[in-house]
C-alpha cells in the first residue's frame, strides 16, 4: 500500500525550528532553572529503587539524615548530568526518511496516551481497546504525513498477563510502521523482552544502540519521587545505551502548587532528576527530558486535558529544556471532549499551535486523543494530522527575498494587472498554501452530501482498515520473534 500523503506538499518537512511563542522572558527561565537546582539540592528526591539509590549516591547525591529514601541532588551532580547529557538526540525510523532529530528548537509530532478506550470505527461507540487497535493505529501513523513518530497510545486490554503487554504492542508496532516507534513499558520483564525482540530486528544489541529505532518511557512520579519499578527500569535501559524518556506529570493544585510557575519548576525540576539519574548509571546515555503535566479541575479534582494553560506550561518547559539544551518530549494537542466536536477542534488546534511555536522537540498525544487522554478516536486522528499541517505552514513562517517579493514583477505588470498566468504563479502555487485534504472549501451551492471534513476523515479510517495487511518486518525475522515469544497475539485478520 503506497503511503498517502496529507501534508501541506508532497514534500516531508519534519524539524521545523521555532520561537515564536516564549511565555517566559530571559529572567524568567534563568529564575526557574536556579530555583530548579535549588529544590534539587535542599529538598531532594524521594528515591524507592534500589538500582537508582545506589547509581545516586554513587554519583554524589547525598542521603537525607531524617528520613534515608530522601538523596538531596547537590548542584555539581546535576550540573555534570545536564553536561553529560546527549543534547542532540536522533530516534531512528528503519526508513531513513522517518528519522526525528531532537534537538534545540526543532519541532516533531506524534501520538501517545496510552489510551484505554477508542471509539470503534463501526458503532462510535467507547469500547475497550485491543491489539487489533494497537495495529490499526500503527497502520494510520504509516501514512498519516504530518505524524513523524509513533508512540504506542491503546492498551491492549486482550493481553491477560501484565508481563505480556509490552512485548505485544511493541511487536505490532514494530511490524505495522518503519516510523520510530516509543512506547511506556509496565514491567522489567516486558522491558527486558521489548529490549530483546529489538535486538533481533537490528540485527545484534550493538547495532540497536547505533541506530535505535525504538524509545522507551519512564517517569518521575509527582511530587519528586522516583519509585521502585520506573527506576529499575530507567537504570536498564540507561545501562543499555537506548533513549529513555524521564517525563514528569505534576497537576496544578494536587501534585504541584497550583500556580503555573509553581507546575513549570516542579516540571523542571523532576525532569531534571531523571536525567540525573541517567547519566549516573551511564554518562552520556541518550536521557530525553519529560513533561506531561496539566491542571486540575477544582470542582471535581480531576486532571483536565484540554485546558488552554495546559500548552501554556508545556511552552515554558520547552523553553526551560532550551535553556540548558536537552531534548524534550513534550505534550499538546488534547481535548476533554468525548466525542469528535467543536470542543475536540478547537482545545486541540490551540494547543498544538502553542505548543508546537514554543519550540517543544517531540510533541506527544497531538493526535487522535481526547477524554482527558483516556480515548481515542481514529476520525480525529486524521483531523487533527490535518491540523498538524496547519501547524507546520505557521512554522515554516513567511519566506521573503527577491524572488518572494517579487518586485520586478510587480513593477514590470502595473497597476490594474492580474497574475494569473504568471510564471511567478506557476513556480510558488504549490508550496506556498497549505492545502487540507479534508476541509471543504466548496461554495455552498456546490457542496455535496456526507462531503465534510469528519466524513473524509471517515472514508480515510476505512481505506486503510479495509486494505490488506503488509507487514512491516522481515518475514523470518518476523516468524523467529512470533516462535520466540508465543504470548505475541496474532492479528485477527492474519
Amino acid at each position: 500500500m503506497h503511503r498517502i500523503a496529507i501534508s501541506t506538499t508532497s514534500v516531508r518537512r519534519t524539524g521545523l525550528c521555532s520561537s515564536l511563542y516564549q511565555p517566559l522572558n530571559e529572567e524568567d527561565v534563568r529564575q526557574i532553572a536556579e530555583s530548579a537546582l535549588d529544590v534539587l539540592e535542599k529538598s531532594g528526591m524521594a528515591v524507592y529503587s534500589r538500582s537508582a539509590r545506589d547509581a545516586l549516591l554513587k554519583a554524589g547525591a547525598v542521603a537525607a539524615t531524617d528520613d534515608p529514601t530522601v538523596l538531596r541532588l547537590p548542584r555539581s551532580l546535576v550540573e555534570d548530568a545536564v553536561a553529560s547529557n546527549p543534547s542532540s538526540i536522533t530516534l531512528f525510523g528503519r526508513d531513513d526518511a522517518c528519522d526525528v532529530v531532537l534537538e534545540k528548537n526543532r519541532v516533531h509530532y506524534g501520538t501517545g496516551g496510552t489510551a484505554i478506550y477508542v471509539l470503534d470505527p463501526d458503532t462510535g461507540n467507547r469500547r475497550n481497546s485491543t491489539v487489533d487497535d494497537v495495529i490499526l493505529n500503527a497502520r494510520m501513523i504509516e501514512q498519516l504525513e504530518n505524524l513523524h513518530l509513533f508512540t504506542i497510545n491503546v492498551f491492549p486490554h486482550d493481553v491477560a498477563k501484565q508481563d505480556d503487554i509490552d512485548v505485544n504492542r511493541f511487536f505490532h508496532a514494530l511490524d505495522n510502521t518503519t516510523k520510530h516507534v516509543m512506547g511506556g513499558v509496565y514491567s522489567m520483564t516486558g522491558c527486558r523482552q521489548v529490549v530483546e525482540m529489538a535486538q533481533r530486528i537490528a540485527g545484534s544489541a550493538k547495532r540497536l544502540r547505533h541506530r535505535p529505532f525504538v524509545s522507551f518511557i519512564t517517569l518521575i512520579i509527582s511530587p519528586f519521587k522516583i519509585d521502585d519499578n520506573y527506576g529499575e527500569i530507567t537504570c536498564y535501559l540507561a545501562e543499555q545505551g537506548l533513549p529513555v524518556v524521564v517525563p514528569t506529570e505534576p497537576i496544578c493544585g494536587t501534585t504541584s502548587p497550583i500556580t503555573l510557575a509553581g507546575n513549570v519548576l516542579t516540571h523542571i525540576a523532576e525532569t531534571l532528576a531523571g536525567i540525573a539519574l541517567v547519566q549516573a548509571v551511564r554518562p552520556g546515555a541518550p536521557g530525553i527530558c519529560g513533561s506531561v503535566g496539566s491542571i486540575t479541575n477544582l470542582r471535581t479534582m480531576d486532571h483536565v486535558g484540554g485546558a488552554i494553560e495546559r500548552a501554556m506550561i508545556n511552552a515554558a518547559v520547552a523553553q526551560l529544556a532550551q535553556h540548558f539544551e536537552l531534548p524534550l518530549y513534550s505534550t499538546g494537542g488534547t481535548t476533554d471532549a468525548k466525542d469528535v466536536n467543536p470542543q475536540s477542534a478547537y482545545e486541540s488546534a490551540m494547543s498544538s499551535l502553542l505548543v508546537a511555536m514554543s519550540g517543544a522537540n517531540y510533541i506527544h498525544d497531538i493526535a487522535g486523543l481526547m477524554e482527558a487522554d483516556l480515548t481515542v478516536s481514529y476520525e480525529k486522528l486524521v483531523m487533527d494530522n490535518e491540523i498538524l499541517g496547519m501547524c507546520q505552514r505557521v512554522l515554516r513562517g513567511i519566506e521573503v527575498n527577491d524572488e518572494t517579493l517579487a518586485v520586478d514583477l510587480m513593477i514590470e505588470k502595473g497597476p490594474g494587472s492580474d497574475y494569473i498566468a504568471e510564471e511567478h504563479t506557476v513556480r510558488h502555487m504549490r508550496g506556498e498554501f497549505f492545502q487540507p485534504q479534508l476541509a471543504n472549501r466548496q461554495k455552498r451551492t456546490s457542496l455535496k452530501p456526507d462531503d465534510d471534513a469528519m466524513a473524509r476523515a471517515r472514508r480515510f479510517v476505512d481505506e486503510i482498515r479495509n486494505a490488506p495487511p503488509e507487514p512491516c518486518l522481515d518475514p523470518s525475522t518476523r516468524e523467529e520473534i512470533l516462535a520466540a515469544y508465543p504470548a505475541i497475539h496474532r492479528p485477527t485478520n492474519s
